[in-house]
């Protein structure tokens, strides 16, 4: 006991301490922006970063994997506080997608979100991208009114509201803000030129949010006709822990539609952490698996936490995760250490959070949007052919026109009818054969291998056991599923490190895109 705490303690000095500082600066910019983006308090944001630190590090299985507020809730968080009006009966939401999220990890059902196709959760993140880019873009501007659309995006542009909304923005447009928007995105374009690589230990969204602070003093100080409003200005309570929202439990039962949205909560935060999971895995040097349903129950203790104190729902993120093993974590102490860091910023300097301006914040997440839906991606898809173009294309559509929950389901039924016209058959065989004493392994695809293959697929190669020899034939195949061929093409790494000879026949080697 006492040497495996010497060892942790060595592990966590010069590793994850390190990590936790850096993942802190990453993550307070964007638990303020992203509870911006969503229409809730700031302090929600940082207490839901708090609490994927603090609370669901510990209980997950993932020694990398980061949990806080996501981007990728933003567009269904603000739609339900406009739908409510009432924070504490959107908290009541949040508690019902924790427990959803708690049950579907006893039940294991964590494996469910393998079963839709890369161009439909490709087509969702997209979406958000374009909803989250048309948000930021009036706080960029010195609009300082976060709903600026309603249910939809489209209602920016109904008869009704397109002249108001307009005339709002240009009466409330500050040139300091939008000097302060330029000066943070040309910070972010200049840390992402190959020039800059030498530079990139330094978290560039602290970086930005310094400039911001430090534009705005001297705005003050100098040229007061640019300084910033202090409605243009994150507002921290200093006694933010004596000014908790807590939830309405006597709205639990006589609302519905509280049950509706916290069932919507539950099915995207655990889309997107199984997603995020699936992603973190794959860059983990140790090739360690993260078991699925604990990591859900871990999920749904943090979100039911999260409702009851008055924070915003969490996912695993993938841009901290990542940000987590580029830094050079080794455990999940790292993701403690930050949620740690997040907490006695909160409680020991809320003054110099109140000096952020949302336009800082706004350019962080208007480089957010663009990831998640780079130009690049759209051609990537359309020379994948029609039948992974359509589901996409059609997802972002429905998602626009509708929610987020319809678009998905949509983009999976036309999904689901591409497979039915290729007349779908589910078989693959797996031959073994011995050498010299070497294993030898065959996986032989038939006519038609699908997405629903994917995960027995995936289970079968993390089988083949180290310094094995496999041949993966799909000389019969009449059609391979993009995503099988992404499960392949990824495999080949692992294989190296796994020290298997791997060879493949008459199968596509595609380039993997990251989700996020």
């Amino acid at each position: 006991m006492k040497r495996a705490l010497k060892y942790y303690r060595i592990i966590w000095i010069k590793h994850d301490l390190p990590a936790g500082l850096s993942l802190f600066l990453i993550a307070l910019p964007l638990c303020l922006g992203i509870a911006l983006a969503s229409g809730a308090p700031l302090a929600a944001g940082l207490l839901s970063g708090i609490i994927g630190g603090l609370i669901v590090a510990p209980l997950s299985g993932s020694p990398l994997a980061v949990s806080g507020p996501s981007a990728g809730l933003t567009t269904v968080v603000a739609a339900s506080l406009l739908s409510f009006g009432d924070y504490s009966i959107f908290l009541l939401a949040v508690i019902v997608a924790g427990f959803f999220q708690i049950m579907l990890g006893i039940l294991k059902l964590g494996v469910f979100a393998n079963y839709f196709p890369s161009a439909v959760i490709k087509g969702m993140l997209a979406a958000i991208g374009i909803i989250l880019i048309s948000k930021q873009i009036p706080l960029a501007l010195g609009y300082n009114q976060p709903d600026f659309w309603t249910s939809g995006i489209l209602n920016l542009f109904s008869s009704d509201n397109l002249l108001n909304h307009f005339h709002d923005l240009k009466q409330h447009i500050t040139i300091g803000a939008i000097i302060i928007s330029l000066v943070s995105l040309f910070i972010i374009l200049f840390f992402k030129h190959s020039f800059a690589k030498k530079w990139n230990h330094i978290p560039v969204p602290l970086i930005v949010v310094a400039a911001g602070i430090l534009l705005n003093l001297f705005f003050e100080n100098f040229m007061v006709s640019l300084s910033l409003d202090k409605k243009q200005l994150v507002t921290i309570p200093s006694d933010i822990f004596t000014n908790l929202t807590f939830p309405n439990f006597s709205k639990l039962f006589t609302t519905p539609q509280v049950w509706k949205d916290g069932i919507v909560f539950g099915l995207l935060a655990t889309l997107e952490t199984l997603l995020c999971i699936e992603a973190i895995d794959k860059l983990d040097k140790r090739n360690r698996i993260t078991p699925v349903n604990r990591e859900l129950v871990a999920q749904g203790v943090g979100n039911l936490i999260s409702g009851l104190v008055g924070a915003i729902p969490m996912t695993a993120v993938v841009v901290r995760g990542s940000a987590n093993v580029d830094a050079g974590a080794k455990t999940k102490l790292s993701a403690f250490t930050h949620g740690l860091f997040l907490l006695l910023a909160v409680l020991l300097i809320p003054f110099l959070l109140n000096k952020i301006p949302y336009a800082s914040l706004a350019a962080i997440l208007l480089i957010t949007g663009y990831n998640l839906t780079k130009p690049k991606l759209y051609y990537n898809m359309w020379s994948l052919g029609l039948k992974q173009f359509l589901p996409f294309i059609l997802t972002i559509i429905i998602i626009l026109l509708t929610d987020l929950l319809i678009g998905v389901c949509i983009g999976l039924l036309l999904s689901i009818y591409f497979i039915i016209q290729n007349n779908f058959k589910v078989e693959y065989k797996v031959t073994k054969t011995v050498e010299n004493g070497i294993d030898i392994f065959c996986v032989k695809l038939n006519a038609n291998v699908t997405f629903l293959n994917k995960v027995n697929l995936r289970k079968v190669l993390d089988e083949i056991p180290e310094y094995s020899l496999l041949t993966i034939d799909g000389s019969d195949c009449d059609f391979i599923d993009y995503d099988i061929l992404e499960i392949i093409s990824e495999y080949h790494t692992k294989a190296h490190e796994k020290h298997i000879e791997l060879h493949t026949i008459n199968i596509e080697k595609v380039n993997v895109q990251a989700l996020h």
